[in-house]
């Protein structure tokens, strides 16, 4: 059977042309448009920044991020990742310094892109970047149940979470509270049941939609007093940062959220790359031209004062599902967005901010690993502790510090795990109980924790083989079994069996052998004999 040749790639571009895939496409980007729409808003509003930003960024993600090459099907808007992020730089430095750092932010990616950094951002452990997604979860849940309540958050995850006995004592005594907490859990449920609904109805509608829609439609109808979006024409919300505004990047404090937004936006996108491509058979991305296509993106966001942007999975997803196969869907998901926005900015204005925050808690939610942690804690201990610990310290200090915090120890985890050492002790003259050398079990193997000068007796030398790494973690568990020795036997200290034999434990065995007389070690790592007189 003949194979067929790969497709090349005037012909892959070709089929941007071919009806059958812009009908597809076509359908693909109203389908998208459809699930970011809600989330653009409802993502700004969360960051505590308008909502025409969370448009402005969606229509930059598809107009401008979607025609770079990259990866070919995810779509880029604005992250649910990033509004806790978001919400700390407006609060510490104002709504006016938020273009700033997404433009050096932006920068920073292009240029990370450009030096072939991309690929690099793969090399981070599984469980730092769940860690991190469980704490954004969390937080996120935590904030948004204030106003999915109808009550203002304190901006703070530890804050937040230690509110919630009030918040729950304040909406039992409110019933405007109770209205909007009605609005907030109806559209809760209806994003919690979606999936389970027949496959044609679930696959029809996206949830996020059919939840805002229902929720939005409810109250219009039954004239329920809830807070709603407050939406202005989006030139009116464009502020481009000034030369003032530039000033502040020589401020530590700006220019470390600029490389916090550079580096989680970065990671994130290229997580939601490896991800998407699994969902498609299609072409896979080019990691380090997708972070130069981000970077290009959250530059033209700063330069417009909006929201960063990052590859999201929620609209990806639902982009590969809907059927496109070309990059021409995100970017018609983009147009509509504008269009829209353009057209009709008071459709917005009859949204309950309820039903948005319903949907951000639902999408936090199920950032926080509770079905996978269990059967990780009882086969990967190690990693469940770097999962944990990361998420605790993103909830207690921020994503930055976090992220930071989960690496470390996934380095020490794994420096930890690869020092195995074994330190084997041999002694052939005859134990307690008569057998010795040539007794019917052979010769001793001693622990070093039970080694002592009574076990091992007096007269044959003592044989101690070390095999594995050694390295300066194990060096005290090392000499313990070396200063356990007998100190009037001769030893023989044997090192073929080390792999690896770094400076600080090679040190300590010199030291060691030249206390006692021997010949120190010579020659290549792991490869000596060293017999040391009595």
């Amino acid at each position: 059977m003949t194979r067929r040749p790969a497709l090349r790639p005037a012909l892959l571009r070709s089929a941007f042309l071919r009806p059958a895939v812009l009908r597809r496409d076509l359908a693909a980007s109203l389908v998208v448009f459809l699930v970011a729409l809600p989330l653009c808003v409802g993502i700004a509003v969360a960051s505590g920044a308008p909502a025409e930003l969370g448009l402005v960024t969606g229509i930059v993600g598809g107009l401008v991020a979607g025609v770079l090459p990259g990866s070919s099907l995810q779509v880029s808007g604005p992250a649910a990742g990033l509004t806790v992020l978001v919400h700390q730089a407006v609060t510490d430095h104002g709504l006016p310094a938020l273009g700033v750092v997404v433009l050096a932010a932006g920068l920073l990616q292009t240029a990370m892109g450009a030096l072939r950094l991309g690929r690099w951002f793969r090399a981070v452990s599984v469980s730092v970047v769940h860690g991190m997604l469980a704490g954004i979860g969390l937080v996120l849940v935590a904030g948004q149940l204030y106003p999915m309540l109808g009550a203002q958050g304190h901006g703070n995850g530890p804050a937040d979470l230690a509110g919630l006995p009030a918040l729950a004592a304040a909406t039992a005594g409110s019933p405007q509270a109770l209205t909007t907490a009605a609005v907030g859990g109806g559209t809760l449920l209806l994003l919690l049941v979606w999936p389970r609904l027949p496959y044609r109805v679930r696959t029809a509608v996206p949830g996020p939609l059919a939840a805002v829609a229902a929720a939005t439609a409810v109250t219009v109808l039954a004239g329920v007093d809830t807070p709603r979006v407050e939406v202005r024409g989006l030139l009116e919300a464009v502020r481009p940062p000034g030369l003032s505004d530039l000033a502040g990047l020589a401020e530590a404090g700006l220019l470390g959220t600029a490389v916090a937004f550079a580096l989680v936006a970065s990671a994130e996108s290229l997580f939601c790359a490896a991800a998407v491509d699994r969902l498609h058979d299609g072409p896979r991305t080019h990691y380090d031209r997708e972070l130069v296509a981000q970077g290009v993106g959250n530059t033209v966001c700063g330069l417009l004062g909006a929201l960063p942007m990052t590859a999201v999975i929620v609209r990806s997803a639902a982009n590969v599902q809907a059927g496109a196969r070309t990059r021409a869907s995100r970017v018609l998901h983009g147009c509509w967005l504008l269009l829209f926005a353009a057209l009709l900015p008071g459709a917005l204005g009859v949204i309950p901010l309820a039903a948005l925050a319903a949907v951000l808690v639902h999408a936090g939610a199920k950032l926080v690993p509770v079905s996978t942690l269990p059967p990780l804690w009882r086969a990967h201990r190690g990693e469940a502790v770097v999962l944990l610990a990361t998420a605790v310290a993103v909830v207690a200090a921020n994503l930055l510090e976090g992220v930071l915090l989960g690496l470390l120890l996934a380095v020490l985890k794994s420096a930890w795990e690869i020092s195995h050492l074994q330190v084997e002790v041999v002694d052939p003259a005859p134990a307690a109980d008569g057998r010795g050398e040539g007794g019917a079990d052979g010769p001793d193997v001693l622990a070093p924790d039970v080694l002592g000068t009574d076990v091992l007796g007096t007269g044959a030398p003592v044989l101690v083989r070390l095999s594995g790494n050694a390295t300066f973690l194990r060096l005290p568990r090392l000499l313990a079994a070396l200063e356990a020795l007998p100190q009037d036997r001769p030893a023989t200290l044997d090192t073929s069996g080390l792999r690896h034999l770094d400076h600080a434990c090679r040190t300590a065995l010199e030291d060691w052998t030249a206390r006692h007389g021997g010949q120190g070690l010579h020659g290549g790592e792991g490869a000596e004999q060293v017999r040391v007189p009595a």
